[in-house]
């Protein structure tokens, strides 16, 4: 918007017709959305609603607000009006209560800025939860989709700040796979056990694990390190332009999530044990990427207000 021309007409004529600022950024983000949701459409239609969803976040100033992020859920759902939105909503403690109440209104959910594996098992609970009300309330199961976006790179760029000041380097690069893999694991138990078994013989596809925060940031890792390493049935992977070609160029395909959990679960011990906590990591992360979101929200509608008003001014 800041950079370019592309949003200025529509700006023109919306400012022209008195709406506020976020009223502005309402309209542009739902046009886009339905478009992209429009253009995915086939893909939803094809995979029988698997795949070809688009994500809109729910405002992220709401992150620590359970009604009101419900209320605004709601509102989007009804402006979109597309079978393939996902409404991406942060995995905060008061996000996981907002989560299963759009769940059983039967919305599809993407429950974002998951971290630790508290944070993931909330989320899939929380999706149960949501679904077993949709379900006994007379709706189909089956229509129902949602993933729990877990970042991953970031855990290690934390940690391995923190070896570096303790000069351990074996350690490095390894804690951010063997949290996905403990994470991966609990999926694995929840969506064949009993606890989803009722809402499986109905045809309900479990919440699927996203790998998000997938590109590397460590030169002296592999530029796919992200991807192959992190590579198991039903999971997904939003893999930036970039590590996507460098995948196609030199990747190879090989399940890699459920092997060696023991050694996963003993590298996040060892570093425990030097004072590297993974869920006071997590709990970090957890607050920065909620902080970053509202930042780059209120950056967003500052950039549309500045717009808005050179383009008055011309």
């Amino acid at each position: 918007i800041s950079q370019s021309s592309d949003y200025d007409v529509k700006i023109q004529r919306l400012s022209g017709n008195g709406r506020t600022t976020f009223e502005i950024y309402d309209d542009l983000t739902i046009s886009d959305i339905q478009d992209a949701a429009d253009l995915l459409k086939p893909v939803y239609e094809t995979t029988a609603g698997l795949d070809g969803y688009v994500s809109l976040e729910v405002n992220p100033e709401l992150a620590m607000k359970t009604k009101k992020t419900i209320e605004e859920g709601k509102r989007l759902l009804k402006k979109v009006s597309r079978p393939n939105l996902m409404l991406k909503i942060p995995a905060t403690d008061k996000g996981f209560a907002a989560v299963e109440e759009l769940i059983a209104l039967g919305a599809n959910i993407n429950v974002t800025l998951i971290f630790s594996l508290e944070q993931y098992t909330n989320s899939a609970r929380a999706f149960i939860k949501g679904l077993k009300r949709f379900s006994g309330a007379g709706g189909d199961a089956r229509k129902i989709a949602s993933v729990a976006s877990v970042f991953v790179s970031r855990i290690d760029t934390m940690i391995d700040k923190k070896l570096d000041e303790l000069s351990k380097e074996r350690l490095k690069g390894i804690a951010a796979v063997a949290n996905s893999k403990l994470i991966y694991k609990k999926y694995l138990d929840i969506f064949s056990g009993a606890e989803f078994a009722a809402l499986k013989s109905k045809g309900a596809r479990p919440q699927r694990v996203l790998w998000a925060s997938t590109s590397t940031k460590d030169p002296a890792y592999s530029d796919i390190k992200y991807v192959t390493e992190l590579i198991g049935k039903d999971t997904v992977n939003t893999l930036p332009g970039n590590t996507y070609e460098a995948f196609l160029d030199h990747g190879t395909i090989k399940e890699a999530l459920t092997g060696d959990i023991g050694d996963a679960k003993g590298a996040l011990d060892e570093l425990r044990g030097l004072g590297i906590d993974i869920d006071d990591i997590c709990a970090t992360l957890l607050e920065n990427g909620v902080s970053s979101f509202e930042k780059s929200f209120t950056s967003l509608i500052a950039s549309i207000k500045t717009k808005t008003e050179a383009l008055y001014n011309k």
